[in-house]
């Protein structure tokens, strides 16, 4: 990658993570991009994952320490995080991505569905779901995670949405679970991804450091949005990101 191709990169990793940290979806433009300088596309995939640790890492940072962390659950579903990422990495070197490919966008509008059909939670609902509802928010994590070890591409999108369904939360908290399970997964997938040596270092470190300068901006910004622009914002955005991703991403004639 010439030097030209990677400063573009590292940019466009960088406004991508002020944009996608509250709305997920960021491997749904960095992954492409990667692919089209060239990258090989389980290196993409391993050094995206790397960034992309650092990106829900910054978007974390703010929230820790506020009363925005469900510190009740956090601990249950950190567990099943890292449990379902590791089968998820080892998934990476078994199952044809093109198969994934078709199933993010399909995840994605069956979100939207769920979240267009689901009432907005209010504060008197928040931490107060059904002992049903709570018991699929945790079947739900865990099978997602799965998912999130192997590619990642709207994974911190869905775990926003079932948070949002599952658990009730509201959308700042949502986002914030979201980011700090996300950030869980990706250390676990880099983990292994770096045993079998498929990271590239070198571009990975600098699209990191962009990622969680991102992370840390987008944050910042979504903690003063209202709750109502954030819903607003993420449906927007997933819908935008389900249409590109369904008609420029898919591998039809592959399939």
């Amino acid at each position: 990658m010439t030097p030209g191709s990677e400063t573009a990169l590292t940019a466009i990793f960088f406004v991508t993570s002020v944009a996608t940290v509250v709305t997920g979806s960021t491997s749904l433009i960095t992954i492409p991009v990667m692919l089209q300088f060239g990258m090989e596309p389980r290196t993409a995939v391993a050094t995206n994952m790397l960034a992309l640790g650092m990106l829900s890492l910054g978007g974390v940072v703010p929230f820790l320490g506020t009363s925005v962390i469900d510190r009740h659950r956090a601990p249950w579903l950190i567990a099943l995080t890292l449990a379902g990422s590791i089968a998820g990495a080892l998934l990476l070197f078994a199952v044809p991505a093109k198969w994934m490919a078709l199933i993010v966008p399909l995840a994605m509008i069956s979100v939207l569905v769920l979240l267009l059909l689901q009432p907005e939670p209010d504060a008197s609902q928040e931490g107060l779901p059904s002992t049903r509802r709570a018991g699929g928010g945790y079947a739900a994590m865990a099978a997602l995670s799965i998912y999130g070890g192997f590619l990642s591409g709207g994974y911190s999108t869905i775990l926003t949405a079932a948070g949002v369904v599952l658990f009730r939360y509201p959308w700042l908290r949502a986002i914030a679970m979201s980011r700090l399970l996300n950030t869980a997964s990706s250390m676990v997938a880099v983990t292994i991804f770096a045993w079998y040596g498929i990271i590239d270092w070198r571009l990975g470190i600098v699209l990191s450091v962009a990622a969680f300068g991102g992370g840390l901006l987008g944050s910042h910004w979504a903690r003063k949005m209202p709750a109502a622009l954030l819903r607003r914002v993420f449906l927007f955005t997933v819908t935008i990101l389900a249409i590109k991703a369904l008609v420029f991403d898919v591998p039809w004639r592959e399939l």
